[in-house]
């Protein structure tokens, strides 16, 4: 059984960086798709950032910029790096891996920007 465990997030004030860490276990093909996910209270779900293939990259208008998402195919594992952090920025932070046309989600991690 395929599962994501997430690591990385916490509190940090306005400007400041955090780096969130999804790994894979449980699967020996690698994904097709890993992304990032946020949800801030009381909105919806939304993308952050997608690699796909190992190779192309998308990011939400909201994060360019000051997010980099990097990925190890081989490792199945997925980063995010959150630079120039806003308060906006608050919620929580859900890797999402595309797995054989089947899809995982981790349990989310708070992130929590204060000004």
């Amino acid at each position: 059984q395929v599962q994501l465990v997430e690591s990385g997030g916490g509190l940090v004030q306005a400007g400041g960086s955090l780096r969130l860490s999804c790994a894979a276990s449980g699967s020996d093909f690698s994904a097709d798709a890993m992304s990032w996910y946020r949800q801030a209270p009381g909105k919806q779900r939304e993308l952050v950032a997608r690699v796909t293939s190992g190779v192309f990259i998308n990011y939400a208008d909201f994060v360019k910029g000051r997010f980099t998402i990097s990925g190890d195919n081989a490792k199945n594992t997925v980063y995010l790096q959150m630079n120039s952090l806003k308060p906006e920025d608050t919620g929580i932070y859900y890797c999402h891996f595309r797995l054989r046309s089947r899809d995982y989600w981790g349990q989310g991690t708070q992130v929590t920007v204060s000004s």
